[in-house]
């Protein structure tokens, strides 16, 4: 298991994240260019969705304003994208990944990481991948649960680069520090919001608005 904090310090660019954990969900947003910087995560109904913090300065609102995180039922969706509507509209996770593959943003092809977390702690974590034939490789990885104090990693990137080197392996055992010590390890020229939802309580970071 490694050092979630230590694994974010040490790496300036992961992207956009997701953490799984024992009663305990992490999802962050990152950014290098001004258009990826300029938004905030604001509180919806049934979950959370990205906005422009100035819209004036709002360039391609394709791949950086969507939904994050969504109920499903009692389950929760959590996704770097707008396949959460997906696979919500579809009314089941596999489902709704099935018809979605990675953002047409060459020459980085970013893949699109999603997890469902079900009522009774189980879940399930999947990342859509781009091939060098330009197929698409579906992976899905299936947790009957965690133990108490760990979680489970996943994220775009391995790290900064160009083009962006995509995420490779299984998703990483982590510990599971509190959401400010979070916040305080990803890097502060790229942050841009943190999601936390720690037994239902949840908690929005955003750089934007002084966090």
């Amino acid at each position: 298991m490694q050092d979630l904090i230590e694994l974010l310090e040490n790496n300036p660019y992961p992207g956009r994240g997701i953490v799984v954990g024992r009663d305990c969900v992490y999802y962050w947003i990152m950014g290098r260019s001004t258009n990826s910087r300029n938004r905030v995560f604001v509180a919806t109904e049934d979950g959370i969705r990205t906005e422009a913090h100035d819209p004036a300065l709002l360039d391609d609102p394709s791949l950086i304003i969507y939904h994050p995180v969504r109920t499903m039922g009692d389950a929760l969706v959590v996704t770097n994208g707008d396949q959460t509507d997906t696979i919500v509209e579809e009314g089941s996770f596999r489902a709704g990944c099935m018809k979605r593959e990675f953002e047409p943003d060459a020459p980085n092809f970013t893949p699109r990481i999603s997890a469902i977390i079900n009522a009774d702690g189980s879940f399930e974590i999947s990342i859509l991948k781009h091939q060098p034939s330009g197929r698409c490789l579906r992976e899905f990885f299936a947790y009957e649960g965690c133990d108490e104090g760990m979680g489970y990693f996943i994220s775009t990137y391995q790290g900064d680069g160009n083009p962006l080197p995509t995420f490779a392996g299984e998703p990483i055992p982590v510990t599971m520090p509190e959401p400010d010590a979070v916040w305080a390890a990803l890097n502060a020229d790229n942050k841009v919001s943190l999601y936390a939802n720690v037994a239902g309580d949840v908690k929005l970071y955003n750089k934007n608005l002084g966090d």
